[in-house]
């Protein structure tokens, strides 16, 4: 594995830390933070903090900074986490997103970086229900949307918006619902249900090998706890290259 420069948009997150600390050991990462309050734990993780507020910050601003990173993967786990209504949902979910996605295009073919995107399962066109849902999936779908509304909505807009994109490379991973228990190294990975509820470890590992997955360019990848080891799993999905998340 090659050492690669990454830059994580939104790098104080649960999932974040977890992946910073598996990639500072062979990787330079530089951790983009809305606070310095933030700096001791992105230090901690083996990181470089930066301060800049995706919601403040404009596309060149962006652009700028991984290519002064010299950025060869980009990771956007950002989020507005519920807090702040529809509005600020929006703001970071979305608009923020479309920002890292446009800083990325602006960048000279060559030295665009590759984007993995940390999305969410079930994101999708509400009116078309995925063939593979089982009853109890679209009653969890029925719960999940009628919870989050706004999250579901503009999680998918984003994610409607990078599927379009052919200037660079990009890859999304939709865990399920996230727990904090110890990871088993193991999920289900592909076309799955939207349960069992995943680990934060989990999904970070599964971040972590995206790092040299060139091949999962394009694809938009399921992921909720199971028994097949992480590796395995994304081998076998990759390979399948099935992707329906805007069905």
């Amino acid at each position: 594995m090659a050492g690669k420069n990454v830059v994580i948009v939104g790098g104080h997150g649960n999932v974040s830390l977890r992946l910073t600390r598996l990639l500072t050991p062979a990787h330079t990462v530089t951790s983009l933070i809305r606070t310095t309050e933030h700096n001791a734990d992105i230090v901690a993780a083996g990181s470089k903090p930066l301060l800049l507020s995706l919601e403040g910050a404009t596309v060149e601003q962006l652009a700028s900074t991984l290519s002064a990173a010299n950025a060869d993967v980009v990771y956007f786990s950002a989020g507005a986490g519920g807090k702040g209504g529809e509005e600020r949902t929006k703001s970071v979910d979305y608009e923020g997103a479309l920002k890292v996605f446009d800083a990325i295009e602006s960048l000279a073919e060559g030295s665009r970086p590759r984007l993995i995107l940390v999305s969410a399962l079930d994101v999708r066109d509400p009116e078309k229900v995925p063939a593979h849902y089982s009853e109890e999936d679209i009653a969890l779908s029925t719960r999940i949307r009628g919870h989050i509304p706004a999250y579901m909505k503009w999680k998918y807009e984003a994610d409607k918006n990078l599927a379009q994109r052919k200037g660079f490379k990009w890859t999304i991973l939709r865990p399920g619902g996230l727990t904090n228990t110890a990871g088993t190294g193991t999920a289900s990975i592909g076309r799955t249900h939207l349960s069992p509820q995943i680990s934060r470890d989990d999904v970070a590992l599964t971040l972590f090998h995206l790092i040299d997955r060139e091949d999962a360019a394009g694809l938009a990848i399921d992921i909720v706890g199971g028994e097949m080891a992480v590796a395995e799993g994304l081998d076998k999905m990759i390979a399948k290259g099935e992707t329906d998340f805007l069905g």
